[in-house]
């Protein structure tokens, strides 16, 4: 275990068979009463639905926006199976990857955006609700209930999102309390496979004819699609969920001019944490595991998971609250927003010894034994702890929307304060027993003002422009790197094995006494230091005793603890008690700053063809935002990485039709990204064996080495028919390549082997998580009959192959040298030989959903099934020195949800 682990880790051609299309069913518009309608209307299938959103900070019909963007209500959501599960909604918009790595939620739009989830890290795809910024996307699907709709907007929003909008926006709208004087609202239950209990309900309050509250909460409780394939049943697999969530929403609005909306949300999130399951042993066959099984993910079930060691466990906790005023004084109006968000995340990572393979052995292996079966008795893991408190304030001013000058302008400031912890244990390790990376002052800013306008030249022509101007700036103190540990035998045998983080044991994080390590430079200083690393030892924990007498000077070499050794040796203690040698090390100080500014731009028209059809084009631009890197050594690590910045040219077309006597839509749109200052993880050494000068930890580094460029062609429809019958359908081709980016590769680590790595030249590579080709098409219908509408949907997805890594199983070069830095062996093995297969293979995922709703709308019952055929999919890879940990879908759900409104 080492500090990388933190990190984690041609043409432009398309072939349109059928008019292709968004697979949205209409978003409800807001003010509506409860009960509510079904997603798809059924009393007149000749007209198309209007969809508003608020991609570009004002209400508009979806149809009419100069963009790519996609929007799903809450009925949708349920209807096409993705309910409160976020992750599920990648299966129904085209180029929208979302994976959930240890609670952390990354999400990539058309390959690109961020898997950097530590507190150096922003996403690169920005999540808002109701249009307010969300810096730390932990917990965030515990927010995907009781919805107006989702947005889903794809292409840098620089100028109208801001904050790290570089790959586009998820804009999750929540239900706002509905005026008029009625008492209304729902309960809701569904139970399904995997144990699965929910319950959900809403009640809108009138307090009189102008202001209403709103209160919402669901629960839900899931078992893990994971198995615990080893020997000590005792252990839950990762992936139980149980939450618990609640919304308080209050609206006033005693006239036309004056608005005033708050809200208050609660959210608990528990179970056993979502990491994820290494496939390195399973698939490994070359020089560094000769005899290995070889296996390729496809022929794997990567479900069935060897649990060791502790308990995993997941206790997050985040509560918010946001309020937006707005004025309008007439030809203009007046609006602020402002949020606070807190979030208090620990987890522990549920320990494997990897995946089930075909003939592998799992019996239990003494901790002497040399090699086959599993030692259960294994306590290293990884224990994650962020706390954040984050708060965001706009003061806006826009015009009328029947202006000829449609404008709005204004200022942006956010600012973030965490804490955060990281310690990973390595049990039973020999001179280094774990990584910590501790932090009790985190601070994030950032500010802005920003412009935007679109200009009716004429009443078919309107001209757009905006502009935004940013300042941020970071800083971090704390302390970051390696516990080393080198305990001696007799006669200088090297070494005896150090026990951390059994039964019982609670690491200190942020409740250390102190951090500052500058003047720490004596064993009995360094002994001090690792025992205030912890707040309590594990049961079988040797630390304490090994550094016995360390402190006081009456055992300078500590206190030699009789026992087997791991390596299948047993060691002799000296004869005086204490160690022959002995050799302790502790994380570096940690303190890192930045500062930055960027400006962002757009600039396009729009032009309406006809009353049905739009023609636009847009060239915007949009940055991520720089940091630092873990302060080591600075002639090897730069002490600070520049903002991603992206500039993008869309042109489309969006059309509305009639067809057979229906209203139907289709739309097209071709993209252009220059991607640059793109930032690569490249590898450095923090840690040595000061026995022989061999690296015993790394870490990875910021760097802004990185060059892409990426284009497409998007294409979305929906269809109407005779008999209630409808057709979406929608399309993406995406081509992406890195022109430039050569780094350390992470993959030919080599501990106490020299600790070399090879460099690898990037260039010629796909993205990451990106598919050249994805279709999806959706079927539905509306059935009225004289004691209901009964509806179905069956939702296709189609996703071509892909790669998990910036790596796209380019071939493996194993660097080993002598103590003097000279190359002994060099050898070069095939990716997947080596243990890092890295490509998804294509599949097709089919999600239904049926329903009854009563005449008078009162009773829905509904059916659903997500992922039917069952597919295994990897949304995200974490490789290094022996990993190769994938992190996946939600496996096959189906249930029956019961909903009453009054």
């Amino acid at each position: 275990m080492n500090a990388h682990r933190r990190y984690a880790a041609s043409t432009l051609s398309l072939a349109i068979s059928a008019l292709l299309a968004t697979g949205v069913v209409s978003a409800q518009e807001t003010g509506n009463s409860e009960p509510e309608a079904p997603a798809v209307e059924v009393d007149d299938a000749r007209t198309l639905d209007t969809v508003m959103v608020t991609v570009e900070r004002r209400e508009q019909n979806l149809q009419k926006y100069a963009g790519t963007a996609q929007a799903f209500s809450q009925d949708d959501l349920n209807n096409l199976a993705i309910g409160k599960e976020l992750r599920n909604l990648q299966v129904a918009v085209p180029g929208l990857s979302i994976a959930n790595q240890e609670g952390n939620t990354e999400i990539f739009i058309r390959g690109v955006g961020s898997a950097n989830n530590t507190e150096l890290g922003d996403p690169g795809a920005a999540p808002h609700i109701n249009g307010n910024y969300i810096p730390r996307p932990r917990g965030l699907g515990m927010m995907f209930y009781d919805l107006e709709r989702v947005e889903v907007n794809k292409g840098p929003q620089g100028t109208l999102r801001g904050r790290n909008a570089l790959a586009g926006t998820i804009n999750i709208v929540t239900k706002r309390p509905e005026l008029g004087g009625e008492f209304s609202g729902y309960a809701e239950a569904e139970a399904g496979n995997r144990n699965t209990r929910g319950f959900g309900t809403a009640l809108n309050m009138p307090l009189g004819e102008y202001a209403a509250l709103r209160f919402a909460g669901y629960s839900l409780e899931k078992d893990s699609s994971f198995t615990n394939a080893g020997l000590k049943q005792e252990l839950d697999p990762a992936g139980i969920q149980d939450e618990q969530a609640g919304r308080l929403s209050f609206l006033y609005e005693p006239d036309d001019k004056l608005s005033v909306f708050a809200m208050l949300d609660f959210g608990r999130e528990g179970g056993t944490g979502y990491p994820g399951a290494n496939i390195f042993g399973a698939a490994c066959s070359g020089g560094s595991c000769p005899g290995g099984p070889g296996f390729s993910p496809g022929e794997l079930d990567l479900r069935q998971v060897v649990y060791t060691g502790p308990q995993g466990t997941l206790d997050s906790t985040l509560w918010g609250f946001q309020g937006n005023v707005a004025y309008d004084f007439g030809s203009l109006t007046l609006e602020y927003n402002g949020s606070y968000r807190d979030v208090d995340y620990e987890q522990t990572n549920a320990s494997s010894a990897g995946i089930l393979w075909p003939g592998r052995d799992i019996s239990a292996r003494p901790p002497e034994a040399n090699s086959g079966g599993i030692d259960y008795d294994s306590f290293s893991t990884v224990y994650w702890s962020t706390q954040s408190q984050s708060q965001v304030h706009e003061l806006r001013l826009f015009s009328d929307d029947s202006a000829r000058l449609l404008w709005t302008a204004g200022l942006f400031h956010f600012e973030e304060d965490q804490q955060v912890g990281f310690f990973s244990l390595a049990d039973k390790g020999v001179f280094y027993s774990g990584t910590e990376f501790t932090m009790p002052d985190v601070k994030g800013q950032s500010s802005a003002v920003f412009a935007d306008g679109t200009f009716s030249v004429s009443d078919r022509l309107r001209l757009k422009g905006g502009v935004r101007y940013t300042e941020e700036k970071k800083s971090r103190y704390g302390i970051g790197g390696n516990w080393t540990i080198g305990l001696g035998s007799e006669s200088f045998g090297c070494c005896f094995n150090v026990r951390l983080g059994t039964d019982g044991f609670k690491p200190a994080f942020t409740s250390r006494p102190n951090f500052d390590v500058s003047g720490l430079t004596t064993n009995a200083d360094f002994a001090r230091f690792l025992l205030q690393g912890f707040l309590q030892a594990g049961s079988r924990d040797t630390l304490t005793g090994n550094l016995a007498g360390v402190i006081d000077g009456t055992r300078p070499n500590g206190t030699c603890i009789d026992r087997p050794d791991n390596g299948g040796a047993t060691l002799d203690c000296p004869p005086n008690g204490q160690h022959s040698f002995f050799v302790l090390g502790i994380p570096s100080q940690q303190f890192g700053e930045s500062k930055f500014d960027f400006f962002d731009w757009r600039a396009g028209f729009e032009y309406d063809v006809s009353d049905d059809s739009l023609l636009y084009g847009v060239v915007s631009t949009g940055h991520k935002a720089g940091g630092f890197n873990d302060s080591f050594d600075p002639q090897e690590i730069p002490e600070t990485f520049k903002p991603e910045s992206m500039i993008t040219l869309e042109i489309g077309s969006k059309n509305s039709f009639d067809l057979f006597g229906y209203r139907s839509t289709f739309n097209v749109a071709g993209f252009y990204y220059d991607y640059s200052d793109q930032v690569f993880q490249d590898l450095a050494v923090i840690a040595t064996n000061p026995q022989t000068g061999e690296a015993t930890g790394f870490a990875l580094v910021n760097r802004n080495v990185g060059k892409s460029v990426l284009y497409g062609l998007e294409a979305e429809s929906r269809l109407n028919f005779n008999h209630g019958f409808g057709l979406n359908l929608n399309a993406l081709y995406l081509n992406t390549e890195i022109k430039e980016g050569t780094v350390a590769d992470v993959r030919s680590q080599n501990f106490g082997a020299g600790g070399a790595t090879s460099l690898i030249d990037l260039s010629g590579n796909q993205l990451p998580l990106s598919s050249e080709f994805t279709f999806n098409a959706q079927l539905r219908q509306v059935i009225d009959t004289g004691i209901g509408s009964f509806d179905w949907q069956i939702l296709a997805s189609y996703r071509s192959d892909f790669y998990l890594t910036q790596y796209n199983e380019r071939d493996v070069v194993f660097i080993t040298t002598d103590a003097g830095g000279a190359v002994v062996t060099d050898r070069v093995e095939d990716a997947a030989t080596a243990g890092f297969p890295d490509q998804q293979d294509g599949y097709t995922q089919v999600n239904v959903g049926t329903g009854w709703t009563s005449l008078d709308g009162s009773l829905r019952v509904e059916a659903f099934g997500s992922n039917l055929t069952n597919k295994d999919i990897s949304q995200k890879a974490l490789v290094g020195s022996g990993i190769n940990v994938r992190f996946l879908n939600d496996a096959r759900a189906y249930g029956l949800r019961v909903r009453y409104s009054f």
